[in-house]
């Protein structure tokens, strides 16, 4: 790795390495800003006529403007004449040997303007690739964030506060009301409703109840939970959704297999094409060396193919990070590719094609009451609560504007899975499932409720 340039540090197993700085204040960042203010000067400079001549070389002058053109050029090519040179020895020659060549080929003949001009664009180009990738890191790195750093086990008989990569399996978790679980284990005891959103995409709270699986990164919506773990958390479902968008950020698509194959041939095949355009005329049509010199540097810079070989890479990791972030698992640049000559796409769940956003489409009053008067109760209550269910209730309410706020809400209490009561001007009343609030036959739904898939 230190031969290519980088450094590398071993990390701890668990351990999360620090927040990296942004890639617009990073070392490469201020080189090309760097390179970028020089190459200005130089050229405010050449337009304001402020050009005296510093030295005289054999085959050109060197004025105040070239000055800062040349250590633009140097400056901005900083970060890849070493690898150029390394590419050089070790005869692989790549976009860093092609654009090395090009600039201080450049330099040589007195072309400082467009010596500066590719090295500042240049580290533009990778500054810009590598905001790309950091954008995708950084999309993992928010999946990562789902999980918790702390939790709350039982050792001893007593509750205690551990880092999360110090849970083992067995331990006993305790999740409250509001608390992300910090692995995946089983209830073993409490009811409660769980979103699973960020791991399942299931767009509204799973009621679990003792038995039920439960995963790292969820949160618990309502009730009170005890979690027995069943597995650590480098096998955790959601540490396994990272592994997944990791390696789809590593697999190659075709073209991008394509694209390596062809500069692997194409960049040494340019640069012998650049020779020959610069020894041909000059050795054997005694053709002026300096002008067929600069065509073949020419030559290197058109057609070096670092846009295509850059590019690839870049937009199947930018695609696959994007769709993980948004909820969408890619398998790899391969799968990415192949959805683009996708024409019709069946889908046969319809949850797939829901919103995830309950609303009320029917009111039945029974034993007396209205409509209206039902919904009212029913927002009342609800509007102490944060389930999705009672949430479409006070929604309903509100459209159809009734005054349900008129009524004196007090005791509220949520029974997790189940539903809530409370007191409304000095009387008792339950909302929640028909088996929940039964108390006679009336308050049984009408079958055609259940048959069409309605949420009672």
């Amino acid at each position: 790795v230190e031969r290519l340039g980088y450094s590398a540090e071993a990390i701890e197993e668990g351990h999360r390495p620090a927040p990296a700085t942004s890639t617009w204040l990073g070392r490469q960042a201020q080189i090309a800003y760097a390179s970028i203010g020089l190459f200005l000067i130089g050229v405010l400079l050449r337009l304001a006529g402020v050009a005296p001549q510093l030295v005289s070389l054999p085959l050109h002058d060197l004025h105040l403007p070239d000055l800062f053109f040349l250590i633009s050029a140097m400056v901005g090519g900083w970060n890849f004449f070493p690898k150029g040179a390394r590419a050089a020895r070790a005869l692989a020659l790549d976009m860093n040997f092609l654009m090395t060549i090009a600039i201080l080929g450049a330099v040589g003949i007195g072309e400082y303007m467009e010596a500066a001009a590719i090295a500042f664009l240049f580290a533009l180009a990778e500054l810009l690739e590598n905001y790309s990738v950091d954008r995708a890191r950084r999309s993992v790195e928010a999946l990562l964030e789902l999980a918790p750093d702390i939790a709350q086990v039982v050792r001893e008989g007593r509750e205690v506060t551990i880092p999360s990569d110090q849970i083992l399996i067995g331990d006993e978790l305790v999740v409250r009301p509001g608390e992300r679980l910090a692995a995946d284990g089983v209830v073993e005891e409490g009811i409660s409703a769980v979103d699973q959103s960020p791991i399942t995409g299931e767009s509204l709270p799973v009621e679990k109840a003792p038995g039920a699986d439960v995963f790292s990164g969820t949160i618990n919506r309502e009730g009170f939970l005890r979690v027995r773990v069943t597995r650590p958390a480098s096998e955790s479902a959601l540490a396994r959704i990272v592994r997944l968008v990791e390696e789809a950020e590593v697999g190659k698509s075709r073209t991008e297999r394509f694209v390596e194959r062809f500069a692997r041939y194409y960049t040494p095949a340019v640069t012998v094409g650049a020779i020959l355009v610069v020894a041909g005329p000059t050795l054997f049509l005694g053709a002026p060396f300096v002008p067929w010199f600069v065509r073949g540097l020419t030559l290197l810079v058109i057609a070096c193919p670092c846009a295509l070989v850059i590019s690839t890479p870049v937009t199947v990791v930018s695609g696959v990070t994007a769709a993980a972030k948004n909820g969408v698992l890619i398998k790899g640049g391969l799968y990415l590719e192949a959805m683009g000559n996708v024409k019709a796409l069946a889908l046969d769940k319809t949850g797939t094609l829901t919103h995830g956003h309950l609303v009320v489409v029917s009111v039945l009053g029974l034993g007396g009451s209205s409509e209206d008067e039902a919904l009212a109760l029913a927002a009342a209550i609800e509007s102490r609560s944060e389930h999705p269910i009672g949430r479409a209730m006070v929604e309903a309410a509100e459209e159809r504007r009734i005054p349900f706020q008129r009524f004196d809400v007090r005791d509220f209490t949520s029974i997790p899975g189940q539903g809530a009561r409370a007191d409304l001007d000095g009387e008792d009343y339950v909302v929640g499932k028909p088996s929940f609030v039964q108390s006679g036959e009336d308050v049984l739904p009408p079958a055609e409720f259940t048959q069409e898939g309605r949420t009672v």
